[in-house]
């Protein structure tokens, strides 16, 4: 039988793995909406959405962890994602460390609330995950879905502004700036993003509470991949400014628009095969 801390901690990873959704940022950014006679941000969001596919495989994505004191933790584990609706369904299945090995997770978005359910093997159960849970850090990692989640709804739910063109690591960039809706609570006031010009993939994303910039993502230019027509990071930086750690996620052997199977997405099957 499965010792308590052990369950505890598959669970409590379970709650937090919905966060691995930050590998979609670049690859499944949301279909979004345009502010009325801005024709800069009409032309650059347009080519967001034409990126979008509608869905989408990744091999092995990889997070490796560094906290302050120069250790790090790995995480590696397959993703699979599709669009229902324009609402993201995805599903990972964790293939090390060891204590996680054979769990599973399905992030079900929703108009009214996100569904988040985990398969513990060791309890062959699945498990509906609910509350606050949902939206912590990634398993001593500095990613949080409430992250993902802003960023992905940067384009959507708040004021979005084109504040100008520009250069970065020697790409023309075009900069957007978000602030969240009103009616949806967030810690950060303001995300700042570029956008490559060239494949419409986010180069850095900053994240401000107040004047100060909490969290940073960066891409770097020699990481953008493709995928038939669409465009993504291979890999990516999250660093936590505050706390003086960072986490690089990495994303290996995607496959975009193929056929995949709906028990992926299925709260009763999700966890089962490959």
């Amino acid at each position: 039988m499965i010792k308590g801390v052990e369950r505890m901690r598959i669970l409590k990873a379970g709650r937090r793995a919905s966060l691995l959704m930050l590998s979609l940022c670049a690859i499944l950014p949301a279909a979004p909406t345009m502010a009325a006679g801005d024709s800069n941000i009409e032309r650059v969001l347009t080519c967001m959405r034409a990126n979008i596919p509608q869905t989408l495989q990744i091999k092995e994505v990889e997070l490796i962890a560094t906290d302050r004191g120069g250790a790090t933790r790995q995480m590696r584990g397959r993703l699979y994602a599709t669009r229902e609706a324009e609402r993201l369904r995805a599903n990972i299945k964790i293939e090390a460390p060891p204590d996680l090995a054979g769990a599973a997770y399905l992030l079900r978005e929703r108009e009214n609330g996100d569904e988040m359910y985990v398969y513990v093997p060791a309890l062959n159960k699945v498990r509906r995950v609910t509350g606050a849970g949902v939206d912590g850090a990634l398993w001593g990692t500095d990613l949080s879905y409430g992250d993902v989640k802003q960023l992905h709804n940067a384009f959507t739910a708040g004021q979005t502004q084109y504040a100008g063109a520009g250069t970065l690591n020697g790409r023309p960039v075009h900069l957007l700036s978000a602030r969240p809706a009103p009616d949806q609570p967030s810690r950060f006031g303001l995300v700042r993003t570029w956008i490559d010009q060239k494949s419409c993939v986010a180069l850095k994303a900053e994240f401000l509470e107040g004047q100060a910039v909490r969290k940073r993502l960066l891409v770097d230019p020699k990481d953008l991949k493709q995928s038939g027509p669409h465009w993504y990071a291979a890999a990516a930086q999250m660093s936590d400014l505050q706390a003086g750690t960072q986490t690089v996620l990495k994303v290996l052997g995607v496959s975009a628009g193929t056929d995949l199977s709906g028990r992926y997405f299925n709260p009763a099957t999700f966890y089962l095969g490959n």
